[in-house]
């Protein structure tokens, strides 16, 4: 019950900028974000919503996809070479397999097709919130020094991933699912469990995310994603970490 009103707690203390062209949408969403008492800020254009995300820390990030002045794409990647983590949660109304996989490489962290209802809306932002807040605890309350598993280094103060010293650019959403991994290596996890543990939801239907953001990461991480060295494929039953003995 303690932890269930503590992270209500954080939910209301989160900023969030709605960078939203459509009007009556803005107005909705902010709305129902707002009676959970989340500070909301808007922009109705892209060079407008890159320009507060740059200059100012919030908690989550809602993108529309299609925005007037620059895309939404576009922000997530500038976003992303300024070094700013924060998450994003991207709404479009395009629908395709291909579509949702460029929005999750642009570093976005999570979509929602248009239409959406609303009350999936503020279960991904709750979600995104919460994740966000678990990890920064978990993170502050170790001081962890970098991971060490054979050649990939995983440096969680700094955000950063190298292979043999060599920079890896991992978007927030699979740093968090590479930690995840590499500091329960051995376990395995079904693809329920790593949407409800690092996504925070576990709706069905929605296990391609996990599949997608898991081929994402393979082509970063390994050498030859088609024979895996570190996320392993556990068949009939989901994914594991290389058990191996983690160094710290």
């Amino acid at each position: 019950m303690f932890q269930m009103k503590e992270m209500e707690r954080t939910i209301q203390n989160s900023q969030v900028l709605l960078i939203e062209d459509h009007e009556d949408i803005a107005n909705l969403v902010s709305m129902h974000l707002k009676d959970l008492g989340i500070s909301v800020e808007t922009a109705a254009d892209g060079a407008t919503g890159l320009a507060v995300a740059s200059t100012r820390k919030f908690d989550l990030i809602i993108l529309d996809l299609m925005l007037p002045k620059l895309d939404g794409l576009e922000i997530c990647n500038q976003l992303r070479t300024q070094e700013i983590y924060v998450p994003i949660l991207m709404l479009t109304a395009k629908t395709s397999e291909m579509d949702r996989v460029i929005g999750l490489e642009s570093g976005a962290d999570d979509y929602l097709t248009k239409p959406f209802g609303v009350r999936e809306l503020v279960a991904r932002v709750k979600a995104l919130l919460r994740r966000v807040d678990a990890l920064s605890k978990t993170a502050n309350a170790d001081s962890r020094a970098p991971l060490t598993i054979g050649a990939l280094r995983i440096d969680t103060d700094r955000h950063l991933v190298f292979r043999n010293e060599e920079s890896i650019d991992l978007t927030a959403k699979e740093f968090e699912l590479l930690w995840f991994f590499a500091s329960q290596p051995g376990r395995v996890f079904t693809r329920s469990q790593l949407l409800d543990s690092v996504w925070g939801y576990g709706h069905d239907g929605y296990e391609h995310t996990v599949n997608s953001h898991i081929n994402r990461l393979r082509s970063k991480i390994e050498i030859d994603p088609t024979k895996p060295e570190f996320i392993l494929t556990v068949w009939g039953v989901g994914y594991k970490f290389k058990d191996q003995r983690v160094r710290h």
